[in-house]
């Protein structure tokens, strides 16, 4: 198992002072040999406190013996997998997916395990739905799980991926970049979102002529043009400038 140094070295900093607050788990392999029986125990859960723990020199830690399966072990694996702090969103996701479609968990029940809510393991379920691109731009740490729910608000791939650009570029915060998946996106006359660049930049054409928030909508060969404004004198401001007298 992989482990991060300096998470390690934390962790058994942590356990130099309150010691071992959760036993690890193991599990006897009784194996036949000439002379009769070997006893071996396998680790299952605790990779990472037992690590810490050697990291320290402690000679003794506590440990709970468990008769389990092989389908047990590997999920016991999987659970203790995830309570590593260093693992990502996306890898977190494809470990949710994995006690889901191998132990067929429900996400209530994945959540049990893993110390979560329900709907925090749903929404970092929902990552894996982005495109494999945006995936590794939140894996990579290019963008954050935050920007990549942000994205998941459009179902248009070309739009998520023109969106994961502008966050990169422009070093959108999340709330940014939640306002922006609402503002870039036009209803064509089927009613499906479709981000239209074109669109976009004459908006904020509109925008720095009036200083004022500006939205096009696209209906078929034609469309609607609005201003937003923040009071009557604002409106009264806005005439005089459309009508020439400002």
């Amino acid at each position: 198992m992989e482990m991060d140094p300096i998470s390690l070295k934390d962790l058994a900093e942590s356990i130099k002072q309150h010691g071992i607050l959760q036993p690890l788990i193991a599990t006897k392999i009784v194996k036949e040999s000439p002379h009769g029986q070997d006893v071996e125990y396998q680790l299952i859960a605790g990779h990472r406190r037992y690590e810490a723990s050697k990291m320290i020199g402690l000679s003794h830690v506590p440990v709970i013996i468990r008769d389990i399966t092989e389908q047990q072990k590997l999920e016991l694996a999987l659970v203790e997998n995830l309570q590593r702090s260093d693992l990502n969103a996306i890898e977190r996701a494809k470990a949710f997916k994995e006690l889901q479609e191998e132990f067929n968990l429900t996400h209530e029940e994945i959540a049990e395990k893993v110390g979560k809510s329900r709907e925090a393991v749903t929404n970092t379920l929902r990552l894996l739905n982005l495109p494999k691109a945006i995936q590794s731009a939140v894996e990579s740490g290019r963008i954050s799980e935050g920007h990549g729910r942000a994205i998941l608000g459009t179902k248009n791939i070309a739009a998520q991926m023109a969106l994961m650009d502008e966050v990169v570029e422009k070093n959108l915060s999340v709330r940014q970049a939640e306002e922006r998946t609402r503002e870039v996106y036009v209803h064509d006359h089927n009613r499906r979102l479709v981000y239209d660049p074109e669109l976009k930049r004459l908006s904020r054409k509109i925008e720095l002529y009036f200083g004022r928030k500006a939205h096009i909508k696209k209906s078929g060969l034609g469309g609607k043009v609005w201003i937003d404004y923040r009071d009557k004198d604002d409106l009264m401001e806005l005439i005089k400038k459309l009508t020439g007298e400002g």
